[in-house]
């Protein structure tokens, strides 16, 4: 093999702070928006976005030279600042400083991603996975 080739995925789940319902539907898709540009921008290949008032899940292949926390710490940082200071500047919007992140391999990502898609169906009818909410939780 000529080049390096890798396979790097991982599911990233945070949540706002105080789990507080900050993410409404007239944001959401400007925080998922501002958390995708960052993503494309790291080398990052957004395979799904998700969640729901109070937590997004974040599924993505990564480039080697990425480490999860320098990806955690720009999506997050990002969009807090985009929120605070364009969106809305004169309300509270901050994430909570913990997060959660799960290796996945190449055969599960359909599962994974979604999973991710219908976080709002899932929470609504009680069926999410304990194994990728339980670390959020306050």
């Amino acid at each position: 093999m000529r080049s390096t080739y890798t396979q790097l995925y991982v599911h990233c789940v945070w949540a706002t702070w105080d789990r507080l319902p900050l993410i409404t539907p007239e944001i959401k898709e400007v925080v998922y928006a501002a958390i995708i540009r960052d993503c494309t921008t790291m080398k990052c290949t957004v395979i799904a976005i998700g969640g729901v008032a109070d937590h997004v899940h974040l599924l993505v292949g990564y480039p080697p030279t990425l480490t999860i926390s320098k990806l955690m710490k720009q999506v997050k940082g990002s969009s807090s600042h985009l929120m605070t200071h364009a969106i809305q500047p004169n309300e509270f919007f901050k994430w909570q400083y913990a997060y959660g992140a799960f290796s996945v391999s190449h055969h599960e990502l359909d599962t994974v991603a979604t999973y991710i898609r219908h976080q709002e169906q899932h929470h609504a009818n009680k069926s999410i996975s304990p194994h990728w909410e339980l670390p959020i939780s306050s």
